[in-house]
């Protein structure tokens, strides 16, 4: 059974083209890329590829790991009330772990900064920062801070990966 273009029903799901009405489909295809608007340009250094890093996975899991720790001693510190120059350890390995996973992210991916997941993050700093110079405030704000990164590190990559900046979906898209 044909589909569209001549191509057969299965060819859609797979790429696959087949010879008749192969170079039709691949003359329609040339020509609505033709008709895309033309890519917004960012700064020249977000323009820049993936820097691969050796060990990459590993780094950024033992990093969340650390992170995720320091970050819940924060968290349950002010939950129950302990003496915010009690938790400055606490603060200290959150700040550290998590300017390490961004400095990576950033690193490995310009394009990151301006990516959902990177504007979460930069997000998240902001609500740290701010549960820190309102100690009043700060069960709520880090309340929202976990929301956040839940909300943001499992949404679609579709959205994780949209590039506030370009407009749509931008630069690697990788699992882990």
């Amino acid at each position: 059974m044909r589909g569209r273009y001549g191509r057969p029903e299965n060819a859609r799901m797979t790429g696959v083209i087949s010879r008749e009405g192969g170079v039709a489909a691949r003359l329609r295809a040339m020509a609505e890329e033709e008709l895309q608007p033309p890519m917004q340009k960012g700064p020249g250094w977000l323009e820049a590829g993936p820097n691969p890093i050796p060990n990459v996975r590993l780094w950024r899991t033992l990093l969340r790991t650390a992170h995720l720790i320091a970050f819940g001693a924060l968290y349950g510190g002010h939950v129950h009330g302990i003496p915010v120059e009690r938790l400055a350890p606490a603060l200290a390995a959150t700040v550290g772990t998590g300017t390490a996973l961004m400095v990576l992210e950033a690193v490995r991916a310009p394009i990151w900064l301006v990516q959902v997941r990177g504007v979460a993050t930069l997000l998240k700093i902001g609500l740290v920062v701010l549960a820190q110079a309102r100690p009043v405030l700060a069960v709520p704000l880090l309340t929202l801070t976990i929301a956040i990164g839940a909300v943001s590190s499992h949404m679609p990559g579709r959205w994780r990966y949209h590039s506030l900046l370009h407009g749509r979906v931008v630069g690697p898209r990788e699992k882990g």
